[in-house]
């Protein structure tokens, strides 16, 4: 298995970096060669193991065109009845869009599976809170409320959430809190959206920070 780690590379080096993952000496000046020394290590690791090997792409959707197309030929052989090569792409809702583009039709039709991922549940949010107070040693840090509080507006996104308790474990810690409550969700967060008064030539208006 081997994972691309700059999927925004020209053509060539993205067959240097293939070269790389599975351990074949590439010549970008010949591309044909590199082609074939790909193939021929794939097809002797499925003949040795009966596995295939495996390509995990993220941020998938950066990738020019000509690359992804490149991940296409490379992975099938014999008239595209056999694949020796599983590539799995990962990437934001730009790419399914890409997919129905003229350059990549044809890419988009070879997809076997696609798998969207929707918004987290409140149930698997709060699960996850507790397993990583758990992970932490400090499952009494969050009060229930708040993670109640945290799981409903996070918008079912793990990244949302994680941030939004970063930054009440922030201002604890300037307060010296032992836990973290939603009395200190109200206050962090009401601080950031709370209308302040300045003075214009008419008086005194409001305005958001």
């Amino acid at each position: 298995m081997g994972v691309m780690e700059r999927p925004q590379s020209s053509v060539a080096d993205f067959y240097r970096e293939l070269g790389a993952i599975f351990g074949v000496n590439l010549s970008p000046a010949n591309r044909y060669g590199g082609f074939k020394a790909l193939r021929e290590r794939w097809h002797s690791h499925i003949k040795t193991t009966l596995f295939r090997p495996v390509l995990l792409i993220d941020e998938a959707q950066e990738m020019v065109s000509s690359c992804l197309n490149e991940v296409r030929l490379l992975s099938s052989t014999h008239f595209d009845s056999q694949c020796i090569l599983t590539t799995v792409l990962c990437g934001d809702m730009r790419l399914p869009e890409r997919f129905r583009s003229d350059e990549l039709v044809s890419l988009g039709t070879r997809m076997r599976l696609r798998l969207a991922l929707e918004p987290l549940c409140k149930e698997y949010l709060l699960d996850y809170l507790h397993h990583a107070l758990d992970q932490a040693a400090a499952p009494h840090l969050m009060t229930e409320p708040l993670m109640e509080a945290l799981a409903d507006h996070c918008l079912g996104n793990l990244r949302m959430l994680n941030q939004i308790a970063a930054d009440l474990l922030d201002a604890a810690g300037q307060k010296e809190l032992p836990v973290l409550d939603d009395k200190l969700y109200i206050e962090t967060f009401a601080r950031a959206s709370r209308p302040v008064k300045t003075r214009s030539s008419k008086g005194v208006r409001n305005e958001s920070v």
